[in-house]
């Protein structure tokens, strides 16, 4: 061993992938303040909207038990109606709850920098009713100990009325109100400029970017920054010039140089740069060199897919040990890893399929008994949906909303919006969808039929 091993030994360590500097470290730390301070604000939204449906649920109940438990004997008796009425509330109650649940109760998709507007106004407007009841049942009810406890009932029944018209009202502005398309949504990938237009209905921007994002992973191609690079041949290439420079020569020579720096110049200027020509044949190579690798590779699928099948019949033949998926998947990824390999490398499509994804890939394909086409190589020919790959590869679990408009206001023609990221950003435009008009031409049948006058000279 080198006795000098400290000074010619090349370590690689983690600085050069994983640097960091001051400013990384003071936005890494406001990211996670303005983190904190969502939650704190989700959770705060999630307990108020708990305890005021938990209010409004329980008062009707309250409404008919507090007469039973503060003045029972005075209470003039009901009967039938009021068992019906027990009925009604009941049932009304049950339907109100599953409701509250499906369209309240679910998983948020996102959370949202500002707060919804609708969602808002349904809570201060649910608040009002309940306190207005509650407000009326304490003057006109308990003050006075009203006797009438069929009219306490209806009272109650009228309150759980209200409560399903609220619902229904929330239905309308928060689900029915965004079906009909009214806005054309067009997203640019800002690193290399694919893009997707959307129809979507009145939506507020922050919603409308929700809404982009969870499009986003499943119709945008995965994001590879390997592809944007021009060839090495084209960056490596020089520009080169002539200068000229006098140095005080002699005058019988001045003319000579003189002249000479003229013809020097005018080639110079007449030589044109061949970049785009070195460009375009390093596509060319490039794209010579893909379908190379890509017949290579689907051969080597198809030999190892046959090498499967005839196993699977001289096992049906011969009972044998039986291999499970996963097994098999071992054994043709040794004979297909090296095609492999090379064309995911030519293809820069490396870094987003592993070893043990593969794997998983032909293990999948093998139980489910697909054609080496369709399963075996299709996935690795041209890059899929965001979604399709590795979390670790593609999911941001911030994005930052840029916006001239307040994110809580609706959209309208002309609004653009940016969704951020570390490596890229997407930049959406809003155009509104024109409104059509159509006019009617009424066409007589009678208009399409003629008369054929035969003569005899006539041929048919």
């Amino acid at each position: 061993q080198d006795d000098n091993w400290g000074e010619t030994t090349t370590v690689v360590t983690g600085t050069s992938e994983h640097s960091i500097s001051h400013d990384d470290l003071s936005r890494i730390t406001k990211d996670m303040e303005d983190s904190a301070q969502l939650d704190c604000w989700r959770h705060l939204g999630v307990s108020l909207a708990g305890a005021l449906a938990l209010l409004a649920f329980l008062t009707p109940l309250a409404f008919m038990l507090l007469p039973q438990l503060l003045w029972r004997e005075e209470l003039e008796p009901c009967g039938t109606p009021c068992e019906g009425l027990f009925i009604s509330v009941a049932f009304k109650l049950l339907i109100l709850l599953l409701g509250s649940w499906a369209l309240f109760f679910r998983r948020p998709k996102a959370f949202f920098p500002r707060v919804f507007v609708f969602r808002a106004l349904l809570m201060v407007l649910v608040f009002l009713l309940v306190v207005s009841y509650w407000l009326f049942y304490g003057v006109r009810i308990l003050d006075s100990q009203d006797r009438n406890y069929q009219g306490v009932v209806q009272y109650s029944v009228s309150l759980v009325d209200a409560l399903l018209f609220v619902h229904y009202l929330a239905v309308v502005l928060l689900e029915l109100r965004q079906l009909q398309p009214q806005f054309t949504l067009k997203a640019v990938r800002s690193a290399d400029g694919a893009s997707r237009f959307y129809n979507v209905g009145h939506l507020s921007i922050q919603r409308a970017a929700v809404w982009i994002l969870e499009n986003y992973y499943h119709d945008f191609p995965v994001y590879n920054p390997a592809l944007l690079n021009l060839p090495k041949s084209v960056l490596a290439k020089k520009m080169s010039g002539f200068k000229v420079y006098s140095l005080g020569e002699a005058e019988n020579s001045t003319n000579n140089s003189s002249s000479q720096s003229r013809a020097v110049i005018a080639a110079a200027a007449r030589r044109r740069d061949n970049s785009h020509n070195e460009f375009y044949y390093e596509e060319a190579e490039h794209e010579r060199r893909v379908r190379k690798r890509r017949a290579r590779l689907v051969v080597a699928v198809e030999e190892a897919f046959t090498h499967i099948k005839r196993l699977q019949e001289d096992d049906q033949k011969n009972p044998r040990e039986i291999m499970d998926p996963r097994e098999a998947a071992q054994a043709i990824f040794a004979s297909m890893a090296r095609a492999m390999q090379k064309y995911l490398r030519t293809t820069k499509q490396q870094p987003y399929h592993t070893m043990e994804s593969i794997l998983q890939h032909l293990e999948f394909c093998i139980t489910h008994d697909m054609t080496p086409k369709v399963g075996g190589v299709r996935r690795y020919l041209a890059a899929g949906p965001t979604i399709q790959y590795h979390k670790e590869r593609w999911l941001a679990k911030q994005w930052t909303l840029v916006s001239e408009e307040p994110v809580t206001n609706g959209l309208k023609e002309g609004v653009v919006f940016v969704l951020k990221r570390q490596d890229f950003s997407l930049v959406v435009s809003t155009k509104k969808i024109p409104f059509f008009k159509l006019s009617e031409e009424f066409v007589d049948p009678k208009s399409h039929k003629f008369v054929m006058r035969l003569q005899s000279e006539t041929s048919v």
